[in-house]
Formats: structure tokens, sequence, C-alpha cells
């Protein structure tokens, strides 16, 4: 069935079925019967594949073979297209027979070609997809399709070029540029390239094709194909289609936007193409907006891609067709025909594919196993029946009564990684993925590659390609590329040997545990010591107050825990007996080091005091200076400042609740005559009366800074942080609108409730759709109402809210805050209560919501490439909510931030076989990774909530002591500890995580607020 003339070359590949429009176990349907016909196709990388079909068979059969013979699971962002007998470039219709659309199928040659450009590549979860996506890029830039300024030009060259030879090499590069172009008028750009060449070594091709996709998709003409039109007045103009709606461009510049929220119906009457917009929410004026084409079958082809980028991108699954009419037919039924964006990506989720293998033509570089992989998916087109004669061509509702439109179809930005094996790096990347927070399913650039590419896309500057993207989105918090099995793996004796020689006293083990987690503690404090204060305090747009600040406050402390971590250090070196001491002794106890530290912290108790100044500093200083406020953003897009740069601040004060709970822990297990109980107790009375001093403090400043963390997550919010204001919860519940239950972020304070919804922006924030003041609320549970499970209603006195929680238990928790907030609301004095932007209402009654279009794409204003809006950090705990559908309250993280540990663990995947030791950082409801202690930043993430830690059962085989299970949906990671003490440790602790407070704090409004 298949003669290759040049094929890509499949390491062994087997036959597979992983075509998306098929059911799992599925196979394509039988070939009928008939003449077979020769087709040849032309794929991405310019080699040609001949395919023996039935001339009866349909355009998908076809399509199905040409996906297969590649392993390519997620098809249904491809298509093929081929110039018809009018010489007009056309999609292969995937319902008609191919004998009736190639007319002369020999002399016919198909281009398989991206047909559907996603807003954000971290959505194509297969290798092989974004390796075809980089190869249509590639085309575009040659052909001069993809246009943008020379730097952004250079620097994705430079990723192409890294992809197919290596790390660079200066001759070697020059000659492959002098021999191979890239670009138009590549010549003036060699030296350019070659620059950002040398930026990248260390970085695989999957890795190189991940950043050339970021470079690309935040360009204007990213997947732009232009279909020449003209305006009612002649000017010549050029539409285009995209997945946020119809664009309109003027030579290679955009000028206008029809979102698809914004219209209701596209149609076409011979040469022209009108798009009817839907109605202004103040008056009943209807705009229709008109296109001249050059005929009538251009505005077909241009309305066929229209209807089906708007099912694909929009809808939550494939349209049902029309009915046939009886006696004769208006207009075209044309339907969009497949699977639609988030079916694909539900599909890729669920499944389970094994990883084939593919090599990359035309590249240097030797093939490896760890940069192999495939995916699933589908893609399909429809008929187009017969038109009678009508003055009506075609025309297509996008309305709100068609087949559940997806307002948020991204509901799960990053999905999970499947398949087995983990060979190398980035195999491992690939087969022990964790959806996120986003971002982003396998996403290369967490890796530990210490390349980096650093440039100008379209005149900005760009960050660090390796830690983030160019528009600032973070890789999903979900995706956990959790180091390759290749490292550190110990094996069973070795540990057994270790167990034999180390003590077994959980004195001992509560020591260790006060000696890892100062090493992070330590580290910790280097991040604003070092890190800041190069990239950013030695700025000139730093005030020098805040400098002053900064410094007096941390650089004493930091100075001396590196004395105490020193002396902790050589204390269970002795208790180990890794020293020349032989007789232990004494040294086995730590009471005595940490009764002197103490005290010798007491004198810093100042600049424990300070933390409140220099958090307040830092934001008026960030108010006063745009510049320094983007030095910050951009310090906590490093990889270094892996949580928000305000919770480093407040480090000191939650590390003396630390040595709080570990000398109890001490004191509790001595019995009064031990040699340490004594100096243990003394030093518990000495920190604990410091913790009693500061605890105020600090609840006040914890909720400061978490508005200020919020505050960046929001769009649309002028005063957030305002004197009294608290911080209660935040998640996600489901409103009821016209449109049906749509996905939003709920944050409730102790004066109001905000909504919002997640926008595919490059900022990757949240828009405000509304407020709910609590003055006046009331509140009912409203599940038999609406017939919604988990319903409740929100009666506030200008409109009534229906949301639905994700389970009972969310359900409950979420009514136990609001009702403790509304009994206190009626009591406080609290902040003014209006905290929407003049451009935003929150008086919209159900009705109007219903009129309103929330949409992810609502927030995607039309900025020209100079006018991007700043980037922004994308695995904050609100994102972790969103995708995990889930909420948590102040008491969480105030728990959260007391509950941390660090310290070596053995990891174990579900399909793996020895264990590997790993660093792990537990704070802020998330895992983090290292190779060692001594790292300066993690390698990967993997945030807790939504998970649950059991014990293995018998049937999992893991017969080994002190093993914990980490369990989410699909996902399943063993941890191996190396006491009874440490495995209960991090059991208590990822529980704090895991399973979130019930019952919000009862905030004291007599307190004032920082500022």
């Amino acid at each position: 069935a298949l003669n290759n003339e040049r094929r890509l070359t499949r390491l062994g590949a087997p036959e597979t079925l992983g075509i998306s429009t098929l059911d799992p176990g599925h196979r394509p349907p039988a070939m009928p019967p008939g003449r077979h016909v020769t087709i040849r196709v032309r794929m991405l990388d310019d080699t040609e594949e001949l395919f023996d079909i039935s001339q009866k068979a349909s355009g998908k059969m076809l399509f199905d073979l040409v996906c297969s013979h590649m392993n390519l699971i997620e098809g249904d962002y491809f298509g093929l297209e081929f110039q018809n007998h009018q010489k007009m470039m056309v999609w292969l219709d995937h319902i008609k027979p191919i004998i009736k659309q190639l007319r002369r199928p020999k002399h016919t040659t198909l281009r398989f070609t991206v047909k559907f450009f996603p807003p954000d590549h971290a959505q194509l979860l297969e290798e092989l997809t974004r390796y075809l996506f980089a190869l249509q890029i590639k085309q575009d830039l040659s052909c001069g399709r993809l246009t943008c300024n020379d730097s952004s030009a250079a620097l994705m060259v430079s990723h192409i070029i890294q992809s197919e030879i290596g790390d660079f090499e200066e001759s070697q590069c020059r000659s492959h540029l002098l021999n191979n172009n890239y670009i138009p008028d590549q010549m003036p750009l060699i030296d350019k390239i070659m620059e950002f060449h040398s930026k990248n070594i260390g970085l695989t091709p999957a890795e190189s094709d991940y950043q050339l996709l970021e470079v690309a998709r935040r360009l204007e003409m990213y997947g732009i194909r232009l279909h020449p039109a003209k305006d009612r007045e002649g000017t010549r103009l050029s539409l285009a289609v995209a997945h946020t709606g119809v664009l309109v461009f003027q030579g290679h510049t955009r000028i206008n936007a029809f979102n698809w929220s914004k219209v209701r119906k596209l149609s076409f009457k011979r040469k022209r193409f009108l798009i009817k917009l839907r109605p202004d929410l103040n008056s009943s004026y209807q705009d229709t907006l008109e296109f001249l084409m050059a005929s009538r079958d251009c505005c077909k082809i241009f309305w066929k891609i229209c209807v089906e980028y708007h099912a694909f991108f929009r809808l939550f699954e494939e349209p049902k067709p029309k009915p046939k009419p009886v006696l004769f037919t208006r207009g075209s039924s044309f339907r969009f025909s497949g699977r639609t964006q988030k079916q694909v990506i539900d599909y890729v989720r669920e499944s389970e594919f094994k990883k084939i293998p593919f090599e990359r033509r035309g590249s240097t570089r030797q093939a490896h196993p760890e940069h192999l992989n495939t995916g699933p998916a589908s893609q399909a087109a429809a008929s187009i029946p017969y038109i009678a004669c009508s003055d009506i061509d075609s025309e297509y509702y996008l309305g709100r009564d068609q087949a559940r439109m997806s307002n948020h179809s991204y509901r799960e930005q990053a999905m999970p990684r499947r398949g087995s094996g983990s060979g190398g790096t980035n195999g491992a990347f690939q087969a022990q993925q964790e959806h996120f927070l986003g971002v982003v399913s396998n996403s290369p650039h967490l890796s530990a590659s210490p390349g980096h590419s650093h440039g100008m896309v379209n005149g900005q500057k760009s960050l660090d390609l390796c830690s983030h993207s160019p528009d600032g989105r973070q890789p999903s918090p979900l995706t956990s590329p959790l180091l390759n099995d290749a490292c550190s793996v110990r094996t069973d004796d070795e540990d057994d040997v270790r167990r034999k020689r180390f003590p077994t006293d959980r004195a001992y083990f509560i020591a260790k545990e006060l000696l890892t987690t100062e090493r992070t503690y330590l580290k910790d404090l280097e991040v604003v010591t070092v890190s800041f204060q190069s990239a950013v305090g030695q700025d000139e747009a730093t005030p020098e107050s805040l400098k002053n600040t900064i410094l007096s406050t941390f650089e004493p402390l930091h100075k001396f825990h590196t004395g105490f971590l020193r002396e902790v250090e050589q204390r269970l070196a002795l208790w180990e007996g890794r020293s020349n001491a032989h007789i232990k002794g004494d040294y086995q106890r730590i009471g005595d080091v940490m009764l002197k530290n103490l005290q010798g912290l007491k004198p810093l108790t100042t600049n424990l005091n300070k933390q409140s100044e220099v958090l307040l500093e830092l934001e008026k200083a960030c108010k006063a200076s745009r510049k320094l406020e983007g030095l910050c953003r951009d310090f906590e897009l490093q990889k270094v400042c892996y949580i928000p740069l305000n919770v480093f601040i407040l480090r000191p004060l939650h590390r003396l609740i630390h040595y709080k709970q570990i000398l109890e822990r001490l004191c509790k297990h001595y019995p009064a005559t031990h040699v340490d109980f004594r100096d243990c107790r003394a030093a518990l009375a000495d920190v604990s009366e410091v913790v009693e001093q500061l605890q105020g403090s600090l609840i006040k400043m914890e909720n400061f800074q978490k508005l200020l963390e919020l505050k960046k997550d929001l769009i649309g919010v002028d005063n957030l942080v305002a004197p009294g204001r608290e911080f209660i919860r935040l998640g996600c519940l489901s409103k009821l609108s016209g449109k049906g239950l749509q996905q939003r972020m709920f944050f409730l304070f102790n004066d109001v409730i905000l909504y919002t919804s997640r926008g595919m922006t490059p900022t990757n924030q949240f828009k405000v759709h509304g407020q709910l003041p609590l003055h006046g609320m009331t509140i009912r549970e409203s599940e038999d109402e609406w017939g919604v499970p988990h319903a409740f209603t929100l009666v506030g006195q200008r409109q009534s809210v229906v949301v639905a929680a994700s389970s009972l238990t969310e359900m409950e928790k979420w009514m136990e805050d609001i009702k403790m907030a509304i009994e206190m609301a009626k009591t406080s004095n609290g902040p003014s209560s209006d905290l929407l932007t003049t451009n935003l209402t929150d008086n919209k009654c159900p009705e109007d919501s219903s009129v309103e279009a929330e949409s992810e794409d609502d927030t995607t204003s039309p900025h020209t490439s100079l006018e991007r809006p700043a980037p922004h950090r994308g695995n904050t705990m609100v994102h972790v909510c969103w995708h995990r559908n889930t909420s948590v309250s102040m008491v969480d993280f105030s728990i959260a931030v007391e509950n941390q540990l660090s310290g070596n663990l053995l990891r174990k995947f579900k399909n793996s076989n020895g264990w590997q030791k790993l660093w792990v950082v537990f704070t802020n409801f998330s895992l983090f990774f290292y190779k060692s202690h001594q790292d300066d930043y993690p390698l990967a993430s993997l945030p807790l909530l939504g998970y649950s830690v059991t014990i293995p059962s018998e049937s999992e085989n893991i017969h080994k002591d002190y093993v914990f299970k980490l369990h989410f949906k699909s996902h399943v990671y063993y941890f191996r500890s190396e006491s009874e003490y440490t495995f209960e440790r991090w059991m208590e602790v990822i529980r704090s995580a895991t399973v979130p407070s019930s019952r919000a704090r009862v905030l004291n409004s007599k307190e004032p607020h920082p500022h």
C-alpha cells in the first residue's frame, strides 16, 4: 500500500494506528474497491512519498495513511493542500472522494503542511509534532512568508542550525551558513546569527525546536496565510484567520482584528466576504463589514478555513451535520469534520502511546533515543453539497446555540505526558511529564542545559530563553520533567551498607533535618544577597535607600547563618563518625549548638523586624519606577528565583518558626535526664520568645505579601493592596451564565469577591470580569434549584451569581469562608469594595452575562510587535489552582511556608527500575528537584495540590522500607527516605499541601494593615 521514493528514516518503527480520528483500538476503515492511483505527497522536510490508494477513497483515508506512515499522533494540526485546476491552493477535503478533488492525481503533488497554528506551542505534546512545526517555521522563513526584524530572524536561524549541526564552532557555523540559505538576504546577518548560535551551547535538537517556536509564536505573521481583498473604498488589504478570530492586514501590518467572541456570522455573496458583528451592548445597531475578493472561489476558500479555525479552537466537540434538505439547498452545508483541539488534548492526555523513534533530516548530529517521540491527533474537513441558485452563497453562524462553544478550551494548558522509558535527560522529560501549571507538557527548556540564549525579539530584549518563554510565559508549573534515571542511581547494596554505618537515633535525624533545611535557607538568603543584588541592586533605577535597606538587613543574617551552618555540619560529621574523633560521646547532641547560635541571633532581632520595611520599600520603589518594576519582574522569571521574590524576603521570619518546631521535636523525644535536654529546652525558650514578638508582624506581612503577589496575577484591578483588606481564599468555581457553566477563578477577600478568567495572553494573567461586595450579601445552597451538583448562589445587593464547586468538600470550604467573611463585613469598616478599573463593570446581571462574551481571547487586544505585554511568571499558585480545579486559603499558605522541608530522597517512576537520588525541597505546595544541595536552582518542580500521598500496596512490588507514593490521575511517583523519622516528616509536610485546610483563619479586623 505504500511506496517510498524518499522517506523519513524510521528507526525500526512498527506499524502504528496513532491517528487521533480513530478511537483507541480501532483500525482504519477498509480501502474501498476500485482502481488504485498513486498519490505524491511532499513532506515538511522536502522528501516526497508515494501512496497507493483507491481513487474512490475519501480524503481522510489518504490523510490517515500519511499520519500513520509518520507515526504522527497529533495529526489534527496538519492538512494536505494542493493546487486545483484554477491554480489556487486548497485543502484536501476529508469527506469527498479523492477522484472528485484531484483531476489528474498522477500529476498533482500534495503538500503536507501545518493547518492550525495554536497560540501556545506548549499545547503540542509530542516532540515529533513540534519538530514538524519547526520545519514549517523554517519553510515560512525561507520563502519570506514569516516576516520579522533582523534580530528575530537571526535568533530563529541560530536555533535552526543548533538543531542541525549542534554546538557552535566558528568555522563550521560560517561554512554551514554560506552553503545554506534560511532567510532572504542572509549574508548581512551571518555575524549576528553566529553570535546567537554561540549562546545556544548545550541545547538538544528538541530544545532548539522548542526555543524556535517560542520566538516564532510572538511574531505578527506567525501562522498567517494572507488572502488578498479590498474594502468598500477599494483599498488593497489582506484577510487572514487565526485562533483568535479574523484579522485584517495592510501589507504585513495588522490593522484590525475581529475576535470570535465579537463575530456573529461569517458569510459570502459572490465576491463579497461579510463579517456580521454582535450588537453593541449599548445599542441595537448591528455592524456588518464587507470585503471584496478576487472571485467567488476566493471567498469560499477563505470562508471554509474560517469555519474550520473557529470550530477547531472554540468548540468542545465536532459540530453535528445539518439535516439534508428535501427539495433544494440554500447555501453551503460545509462544516468542520474532525476532532477539536480540546478533544485532541484530552485524547492525548488520557491515552497511552509507545514512543516511536524518528530521525531529523538534514541534521549532522547523531540521533539519540532520548529525542524520539510520537503522539495522537486527527484532522478532518467536510463536504460541500450542490448549491442551488441563491443570493446567499454561504453563511456561518457563530451563535451560542451551537454545539457548546468553548470559552475555555485551554482548561489545561499542558497535559500529562505518556510513554515509557527514559533514555537520557530529554527522554525522561518526555516519559515522566506531569500536567500543569504550563504550560507546558514536555518542556525541554527545563533541562539542566547550561545554554542560554539572549537576543532581541521584534525590538525587545529576549530574556533567558532556556528558562522561560520570550513572552514571559513560564512552562506550565504542572509540568515536571523529573530528571533521568541515568543520574545518581544507587544500588540496594550500597544503600544497606550506608544504613548500617550511620546512626539510627531519632535525635540524629531531627538534627539532620536542621542541617538540610539550613542549607536550603542559606541558598534562599543568597537569592536576595547575591542574585537579586547583582541583577537589580546594581542598576541605577534602584534607589540607594532600597539598596541600603536590603544590604543592612540581609548581609548580617547571611553572614551569621553561614557560620551557623558550618557548626551544624561539623557537629553532624562528628555525630556520624566521619571525622577523626573516634570517641563520639558528647558530640551526639545538637542542643548546645542551637542554644549558642540562637543567643547569638538575638542581637539581629532588629534585622528580623526589618523584613516588613524591606517589603514596603521595594513595593514603593517599584511603584515609582517602571524600570525597576521591570527588573524585578525579569528577576522573578530567572531559574534561581523559583518562588515569588517577596517570599524570599520573608524567609528569615519563617526560619525562626522552623527552629522552634525542630526544638519542640527534640524536647519531646529526649527524656528529662538526657544530656541534651536542658540545652534544647533553653534554646526553645529563647526562640519562642522571639517568635512570639514577631508573630503579629508576620501575619500582617504574609497577608501583604499575598496581596502583592495576587496583584501581579490579575488584570483589571486598580487598588487591590489597600489598608484593611485581607485575603481569605482563591480557587476555581464554575459560574452559571447564559452559555452554561464556565470555569472562573474566584478571589475572596474580607470585603469583596472577584471573579476572573484566564486569558490566553503572553502575560498569562487573569482578567477580572466582575466583583461582588460582601456587604449585604447572602449565600444559599442551590443544587436543587438549578440541578447542578455542588451549586450555591451568592445574592448581592446589585446582582446574584450562581456558582458550582468541583466537589462537596470544595463547596463546604467556600461556603464556610464566605459566610465568615460576610459576618465580618457587617461589623468591619474595611476598605472600599470598588476594585475594578474604569473600563470594567461590576453591575452585570445574569441576563447581561449571557450577552457578555467572556473568553480567553478577550484579553488579546491587538498589540504591535513593539507593544507586547510584559512577561509574567506562569507557575504561581493561582495557575496551579486553575489547572487542578481546586482552591487554597490564607491558612493553607501560612501552613505551607511553616512546613518546609528539604533533603535527599530516592525517586522511582511507576515503570522504571532503579532509584534515583535527588535533592528535594518542599515549599509553597510544591516539590522542587535538584541534583544536589549545591545547585543554585531547581531542575524541575511538582505542584502537589490535587495529589494524594499514600503507602504503596503489596501489589505494587515496592519491597523497600520508608517509601511513600504520590498519585494524581495517571501520574505515580515513589519516594524513598532514609529513616522512619524522615519518612514521617515527608508524609506530614506533603499532606499539609495535598489536603488543604477547610477552615479559614479568624481574621482580626482590628489589626492595622502595613500600609
